[in-house]
């Protein structure tokens, strides 16, 4: 068993998250940056949907309670093993007592720690991922227990990766939404032309946009939606869907992001810039 001594500010556990039920009203969820957990997955040898501890800027302080091994990574955020420093996408050996504990946020928004075969919270519609009021809490609390499999002994392939930090990527990689067409000529200079930054309205939901493009007054009818399609308002402010993101919507969907712009997305904050750039198309309007 895992001990939360302290939870951090949004700690939650995330596996690939739940496929098939958008038809139901229910989002997909799972790790928002998925090329960093995916990583984790594979230097433990684990399942690639094993579950995972998503950090949100303020870390947590953890007991081990069992032996096992882990590693973290994403965004870089100081942390501690008994007070020792650790490295990111390095395998760590954990014995009954240890303390994990999370420091100062550096870059990024969003770590990751993985544990061998995935934190074990309880399944709900095929999935361990936390998405309240599906699952009984939205995320990790103070002095809660989270289990997990006692490893003593694992040989692993390697100990460590050499990972290519994406935390400074300010290009969002995107491909045309169904409603691309409505764009001005205009519109579309200002898209792929201009430099956006985090608006304070951001979180696993969605992210919205401080800048705007010029507006529309388009009506249409409630359409299906995806992690990362970008819907724009009248107002033209622009909002970009994410792992917990609403299944449908009423805002002409212009783009769609892919899955890295999603993870690149996913490590930013309040104020921080991106731009658009449609994969394999010139964006000279």
């Amino acid at each position: 068993m895992l001990k939360v001594l302290k939870s951090g500010f949004f700690t939650t556990i995330q596996d690939n998250g739940r496929f098939g039920y958008l038809n139901k009203g229910v989002p997909v969820a799972g790790y928002m940056d998925s090329y960093s957990a995916s990583k984790l997955n594979k230097l433990l040898d684990n399942l690639s949907n094993a579950a995972v501890m998503e950090i949100t800027m303020t870390g947590p302080t953890l007991l081990f309670e069992e032996p096992t091994y882990i590693c973290l990574g994403g965004a870089n955020i100081s942390v501690t093993l008994n007070n020792n420093p650790i490295e990111q996408y390095k395998i760590y050996k954990i014995e009954k007592g240890d303390i994990i504990s999370y420091g100062r946020l550096k870059k990024g928004f969003r770590n990751y720690l993985a544990i061998k075969n995935g934190f074990k919270s309880p399944e709900v519609i095929g999935s361990r991922s936390f998405y309240y009021p599906l699952t009984s809490k939205s995320h990790l609390t103070d002095l809660t227990g989270l289990p997990y499999e006692r490893c003593e002994a694992y040989n692993f392939k390697i100990s460590e990766l050499k990972v290519d930090s994406f935390l400074d990527e300010k290009i969002l990689y995107v491909a045309i939404g169904p409603e691309f067409e409505l764009l001005s000529d205009r519109q579309l200079e200002q898209l792929f032309s201009k430099e956006f930054s985090v608006a304070k309205e951001y979180n696993r939901m969605a992210y919205q946009l401080e800048e705007t493009i010029n507006g529309h007054s388009y009506a249409m009818l409630t359409s299906a939606t995806l992690p990362g399609t970008i819907q724009i308002t009248p107002s033209g402010k622009l909002i970009v869907l994410m792992k917990d993101g609403q299944t449908t919507g009423g805002y002409p969907r212009i783009l769609q992001l892919s899955d890295k712009a999603i993870s690149i997305l996913a490590q930013k904050k309040y104020g921080d810039a991106i731009s658009f750039k449609l994969k394999g198309i010139s964006t000279k309007f």
